[in-house]
């Protein structure tokens, strides 16, 4: 049993580096957010003959400025859809240490009984708090990467009818990561790592 529990923290501290490549690319898929709001705001703007006063003497001007931020755009767009990607790369990693996981309780001849997925070896955690946390924490990383790649669809929409408060709530949504409480995460480690916080 305490053997099962050890590949179990394993499986957690694998986890753990996973979730922390997801916290190192949250700041950098804001960031592009941000930058493609701030153009898809401007398109507005650039496409109003009105807003270049003077300016309208020189020819070509709003055709280049608007060229130069629809440019800028395709740059930034597939570079949020690789970020997505990186995303839903560790998703279906947890994914895997979940799955691994359920196998590790359901495989072999010895099927374990309620009871003993419920046992405690000292302060280590039981078999289902690990079971439970691993598929706790795949479901939150799983909802928030589905959010991320709607918003980024939306976002993709709204190029085309830009909507400056949308985007600002769009924005807000993105922010702040509504389906991963770091209070539960934490909750979650401390459970399975106990003799190591003790």
């Amino acid at each position: 049993m305490e053997g099962i529990i050890n590949k179990y923290q394993q499986k957690f501290k694998k986890l753990k580096e996973e979730m922390n490549r997801w916290d190192d690319l949250q700041p950098h898929l804001i960031v592009q957010f941000r930058n493609a709001s701030s153009i898809i705001e401007r398109l507005q703007v650039v496409q109003d003959p009105k807003n270049y006063s003077c300016l309208n003497s020189v020819g070509g001007i709003q055709a280049a400025v608007l060229t130069k931020q629809m440019e800028s755009l395709q740059i930034i767009l597939p570079s949020m859809e690789k970020a997505l990607e990186e995303f839903r790369g560790i998703v279906l990693s947890i994914e895997k240490l979940y799955r691994d996981g359920r196998q590790l309780v359901k495989g072999g001849s010895n099927q374990l009984t309620v009871k003993q997925l419920q046992q405690r070896v000292g302060v280590k955690p039981c078999l289902a708090d690990c079971l439970d946390g691993l598929m706790i924490l795949h479901d939150m990383h799983y909802s928030e990467y589905l959010l991320k790649s709607s918003l980024f669809s939306v976002l993709s929409e709204l190029a085309l009818q830009p909507s400056t408060s949308d985007l600002g709530a769009l924005q807000q949504l993105l922010v702040d990561q509504p389906n991963i409480p770091k209070e539960e995460v934490q909750s979650i480690f401390e459970i399975i790592f106990a003799e190591e916080i003790n």
